[in-house]
Formats: C-alpha cells, structure tokens, sequence
C-alpha cells in the first residue's frame, strides 16, 4: 500500500508539467507527430477500428465498460487475487508494476500527448463520454486525470503484466485462453474509444517488458521472495 501511494504522489507532482496552455499545445502538437508517423508507416489505423466498433452498438458498450473498469475493478481484482492466493509470485507482479509506473511517469512528463478523441476533425468520437453521460474532454488537468498520459499507453501495459501473469497461473485452460488474448482486447478497447493511438500501445507493451526484464533483475536480489517461482531458501 505504501508503494502504491508513493506512485499515486509521484503522479500528483508529474501533473505540473503540462498543467499551463504550453504544456497542452505539446501535447497536441506530439498527437499531431504520431499521427504522422502513423499515416507514413501504414499504421494509422484507429478511424477504420473505430468506425467498425461504432456500428455496434453493444461492441461500443462493452469497449467503454472495459475503458473505465480495467485499471480499477480489474487490475485491482488481479492483484488482489494474486496476492491471496499466489502469493509466493505477487511479488515479482508488483515489482513489475512499480517499473512500469516509474517509466510512465516519465513518459508524460517528457512526452505528453493529447488522445485521438480530442480530434473530432479526424472522425474521432469519445465513446466513453457517450456511454457514462459525462463530457471528460472539459475536465482539465487535476490529481486524479491527466488527459495527456497517453505515452505510453498503461492500459495496455497493465493488460499485458496481468494477462501474462494469469495466464501462467490460473489451470483452467478456457481463463488461460482468455488471459492470453486479454492484452490484445485491451488494444481493442483504447483504439476503439478514442483514447490511444497504435503508437501508444506498441510503448506500452515495450514498457511491459522492460518491466519484465527490470523485475527478473531485481529477483537476483532477493530470489526467494521477488522471483515469479521463487527458489526455496537455503542453509
């Protein structure tokens, strides 16, 4: 808990640095260069992946629903269920985490980045605004949203750290299925609802696994407690 208030204050100190008129023009200026990036490397897809998703309306739901409980209802539940138990691995899980939140951080405040809902000129719609009846495009810049973290994308990330996770613990093999492909949901639902650019998933897989690789490290320190298969202590 403390470590996870420790990121939650870090996060509160990061906000500061897009917070002013010139922080937002950076932003939307960095949207503007992805966009470009994209559209020259072919994969300036997110108009055509919304655009499908839109014409069903219940996909468009369940996107939405899946936006706004993933980095609450599900990654909590996901820990909590690993920490209970699965314990002897939780701890290579939050060491994880702790990486992935600390790059993030730095992300954002080096590269802010405005979402693809914030330009409707492209065709983009916010459909989570559209399902939960609440316009977010107005809420500025505050504790507890930045609508410029989209570098790297920590929806994605955080799928791919417990998808991964799950898939390797849980035995019944249709929840492994489903924990295997729950990342690539999750690029689903943040391109479909305007809030990611394709970009901002492929970052947020390669900080899932520098994350990865940043926790295995850690794990030489103390292997029989920060290891994903702890080894078992020795005389």
């Amino acid at each position: 808990m403390a470590l996870f208030a420790l990121a939650y204050y870090a996060y509160r100190l990061t906000r500061g640095a897009i917070d002013d008129p010139q922080g937002a023009a950076a932003a939307f200026q960095h949207a503007r260069d992805l966009v470009s990036i994209e559209q020259a490397t072919g994969l300036f897809i997110e108009p055509t992946v919304q655009t499908w998703t839109s014409g069903w309306s219940f996909a468009t739901d369940v996107a939405s629903w899946i936006y706004i409980n993933a980095q609450t209802t599900i990654c909590l539940a996901a820990l909590i269920y690993i920490y209970l138990f699965h314990n002897e691995r939780y701890y290579f899980v939050r060491n994880m985490f702790m990486v992935a939140m600390a790059i993030a951080l730095v992300g954002y405040v080096l590269y802010p980045t405005a979402p693809p809902r914030f330009f409707p000129e492209l065709g983009f719609q916010d459909t989570v605004s559209n399902y939960v009846g609440v316009d977010h495009n107005d809420v500025k810049v505050n504790a507890l949203f930045n609508p410029y973290a989209a570098v790297p994308s920590m929806h994605c990330c955080n799928a791919l750290l417990i998808g991964w996770s799950l898939a390797q613990m849980v035995k019944s093999r249709p929840f492994k299925i489903l924990w295997a492909v729950y990342p690539l949901i999750l690029v689903w639902v943040v391109v479909s609802t305007g809030n990611h650019w394709i970009l901002d998933a492929i970052l947020g897989g390669a900080t899932a696994a520098l994350s990865f690789y940043a926790a295995k490290w850690l794990a030489q320190m103390r292997p029989e407690a920060w290891a994903f298969s702890p080894a078992k202590a020795t005389a």
